[in-house]
């Protein structure tokens, strides 16, 4: 198998049509109200931190800390981390998404900065200007993390933590309902520069797993683990949030994270100091 990376034959038509095509499809999820896009509860802004920082990877306080809510609009995130004492920009591609942040912001007397932007290329951010940045389920959203990683970490100053999370690629590549057999199989190849079909089924399962309106692409363990670390961090922790349960009906969403974890977690910091590549090679 060569060495060279699949996705680097997709053309930049490709990405930009993949791009436009998902601002517009949030900004119609947006305007629907769809759940993924509904902001900020107030028995969630009376605790904060305890919202979205459940595994204590952030310690006591992030008063003062300045944060990034990367392609995270919606009204959510950057109402949390803005209630719980962060100096908050938050970043996405949708208009709609954002505008649901300043009415979240003004309804809570809340500081936060909207800009509308590519996650790929943050020129309007200076370097080094993040204490930490979070990222929620969006990098399926591009065809090529490795742009976006290193954004993240040009923005990010050094020790600075990046906590993201992502679809795992098994998820992507296999079916969303369960055979005659109760069982989930690979429907989709993995060493893929394609966007994954559309998803046919319109079960609730399946309107959790997959965005009917966006395209998707499934990255590899190695572009979205390797991604990170090669753009100059150190990850520090990797967790599968838990969504089974022993009940589950089969085709539920509970049942089928029973087989196939649906996302990953992880914690990652900017080096201090940039270190200069190995020359180590190392058998493919």
């Amino acid at each position: 198998m060569s060495n060279s990376d699949p996705q680097s034959r997709l053309t930049q038509n490709d990405h930009d049509a993949a791009i436009d095509h998902n601002r517009r499809a949030y900004d119609q999820m947006a305007l629907a109200g769809e759940p993924l896009c509904r902001p900020a509860t107030k028995a969630e802004l009376s605790d904060p931190l305890g919202t979205v920082d459940r595994i204590g990877w952030l310690g006591k306080s992030i008063a003062g800390w300045r944060v990034l809510c990367l392609a995270a609009g919606g009204g959510r995130q950057s109402a949390l981390y803005a209630k719980a004492g962060a100096d908050v920009t938050v970043v996405d591609i949708s208009g709609e998404m954002l505008e649901l942040d300043r009415r979240a912001a003004q309804e809570h007397q809340l500081p936060i900065r909207t800009i509308q932007a590519n996650m790929q290329h943050l020129p309007m951010l200076d370097s080094a200007s993040f204490d930490l940045i979070i990222h929620p389920v969006s990098t399926c959203y591009v065809p090529d993390v490795a742009p976006v990683f290193q954004e993240i970490a040009r923005l990010l100053l050094p020790g600075g933590l990046y906590i993201s999370q992502h679809k795992q690629p098994t998820s992507l590549q296999s079916t969303l309902s369960p055979s005659a057999s109760g069982h989930y199989a690979v429907q989709h190849t993995y060493y893929r520069q394609q966007a994954i079909p559309a998803a046919t089924e319109k079960t609730h399962a399946a309107k959790r797993l997959r965005e009917d309106r966006a395209i998707e692409y499934l990255h590899r363990w190695e572009q979205i683990v390797g991604g990170i670390c090669r753009a100059g961090m150190v990850i520090e922790d990797l967790v599968e949030p838990m969504h089974t349960k022993p009940d589950a009906e089969p085709g539920a969403f509970a049942h089928r994270a029973s087989y196939i974890a649906p996302y990953v977690r992880i914690k990652a910091r900017r080096k201090q100091t940039a270190e200069p590549r190995s020359g180590l090679l190392l058998p493919s």
